[in-house]
């Protein structure tokens, strides 16, 4: 056993990204990563739970890297050799029409259903299989193909489904469901549609998912993949039903396979995850004890984590926070509205980080409940200490916000430009006024500051020396100013302003 496990390690260290994303995933690891992270993590999974299949899954992966490799390997292990699928014998004539035809005409044998595993879902459990996964085989070289299936309902089956009960009216929990994936017998395989697809049950075409449009140019629209529901247009008896499947042969290998499932609400698998998946405060305290525990061989010392209390999803206030078991961050996120939407479009990815979010490793954090009850609506974010206590940053952000608003101080407000008696303003009105103008806009200004509100004072930008001096021409300055009074001062194109003169209009 010792020589097969490194045997085993040695064909890992020489396989490419896809083939340890193909092994990780076929053990329900996480395949996403750089090249060393997943030789790593892949010399642990063979170290750690080393077994038959393990090392099968192995050693068809390094055949398929390295094909001259397999005569050397079956001289040494001649009860296995590469992947072959069973010979496809044709039926013989004189059988009856059953499950042993496919496409109308005497079918070849099919592979084993062991070999195609499909993956489980969170919203459907199997409770038995009608059709087990069928390869879809094309009969000539044209790119639409067209394939039939034909099966038979127990009367135990046709009693499940009449007697479920209704997810809304007209459906029932209880439903047969038809299910395509890619032709692989390496890991457990994802629903995938054939293009040009199109499926016919006892002769009327049932619906299939469409494309989501793309919201980010260049993306093209995806089609969400999930099993189609086909019990409206069967026979609830034993009356035989087919189904026709239309789809483009492109040079990849599909296979069919129908299941009778119960089908689970998001508020049903809310139920389950508030049940069997709560994490207790303690150990959230102890997992944030451990995150911003001392490091000596880190330069930088954590003091505290800030966590939000709004969901990333919906950008409103957290109702039941959730997380994923194997993300490295202590953000949550709603559990009720991520399972909403994952039941509409399922992807199951953390809307955190972007990781895979099974159900299966999704828990509720306790502590974050509890500080979610005693925290008042209007705090949206909270710090996790070294000691494992949280505090508010309420105080934090009102500080800020008067912090902002006294950067901007209320000045007094300077009137520059106050209306004469004759409707104009001393800056568009003429520069040839008398110094007894001067002085007595000097003594009108101190007057109006006087009265004014806030101490503002009123500056007349448009006195400047000049002003001293034409205040010297006495009473004919005085005339031309009482002249002004009664008729308006002509316009002029430009103001000899001094250049250090500042112009108020």
């Amino acid at each position: 056993m010792a020589a097969e496990l490194v045997e085993a390690m040695n064909m890992v260290k020489s396989f490419r990204v896809s083939d340890l994303q193909t092994l990780l995933a076929s053990m329900g690891r996480s395949k996403s990563g750089l090249k060393q992270d997943l030789v790593g993590r892949a010399l642990r999974l063979v170290q750690t739970e080393y077994s038959p299949e393990l090392l099968k899954n192995v050693r068809q992966l390094y055949e398929t890297r390295f094909p001259k490799a397999s005569a050397w390997l079956a001289a040494r292990r001649p009860d296995s050799g590469p992947v072959a699928y069973p010979a496809r014998n044709p039926v013989p004539r004189g059988t009856g029409q059953g499950t042993d035809y496919l496409n109308g005409i005497q079918k070849p044998v099919a592979p084993a259903a062991a070999e195609v595993k499909l993956v489980p879902l969170p919203f459907y459990h199997n409770l038995e299989t009608v059709l087990p996964p069928t390869e879809l085989i094309a009969q000539n070289s044209e790119k639409l193909q067209e394939s039939q299936c034909v099966f038979e309902l127990t009367p135990s089956q046709v009693e499940q489904i009449r007697s479920s009960s209704e997810i809304r009216p007209g459906l029932k929990s209880v439903q047969v469901v038809l299910r395509i994936c890619y032709t692989d017998s390496i890991g457990i395989q994802e629903d995938q549609y054939p293009p040009n697809i199109a499926v016919k049950v006892n002769q009327s075409y049932c619906h299939v998912p469409g494309y989501y449009p793309s919201n980010k140019p260049g993306v093209e629209p995806r089609r969400p993949c999930r099993p189609v529901n086909i019990t409206p247009w069967l026979h609830l008896s034993s009356v035989t039903n087919r189904i026709t499947i239309t789809w483009g042969n492109f040079g990849k290998r599909y296979s069919v396979a129908v299941y009778l499932v119960r089908v689970f609400t998001s508020g049903e698998l809310f139920n389950q995850l508030k049940h069997c998946s709560v994490e207790s405060p303690d150990r959230c305290r102890e997992r944030i004890q451990d995150k911003l525990r001392f490091d000596p061989e880190s330069e930088i010392a954590t003091t505290g984590l800030r966590v939000s209390l709004i969901c990333p999803l919906v950008k409103m206030r957290l109702g039941v926070p959730c997380r994923v078991l194997t993300c490295a961050h202590l953000q949550c996120f709603d559990a009720v509205f991520f399972l909403q939407m994952n039941e509409k479009k399922p992807t199951w990815t953390c809307p955190v980080c972007d990781k895979p979010a099974p159900f299966e490793l999704l828990t509720i954090d306790g502590l974050l409940s509890e500080i979610l009850k005693e925290t008042p609506e209007d705090v949206e974010e909270i710090e996790y200490l070294t000691d494992g206590s949280w505090r508010p940053i309420r105080d934090d952000k009102e500080k800020e916000r008067e912090r902002e608003n006294s950067r901007t101080p209320d000045y007094p407000v300077v009137d520059i430009c106050v209306p004469e008696a004759n409707g104009h303003s001393p800056a568009h009105s003429s520069t040839s006024q008398t110094g007894k103008s001067a002085s007595g806009g000097a003594s009108a200004g101190t007057g109006a500051s006087s009265g004014a509100s806030g101490g503002g004072a009123v500056v007349d930008l448009t006195l400047d020396d000049s002003s001293d001096e034409e205040a010297g021409g006495g009473g004919e300055d005085s005339e031309e100013t009482d002249d002004s009074q009664d008729s308006p001062a002509p316009k002029r194109g430009r103001y000899n302003y001094d250049k250090d003169l500042v112009t108020a209009y």
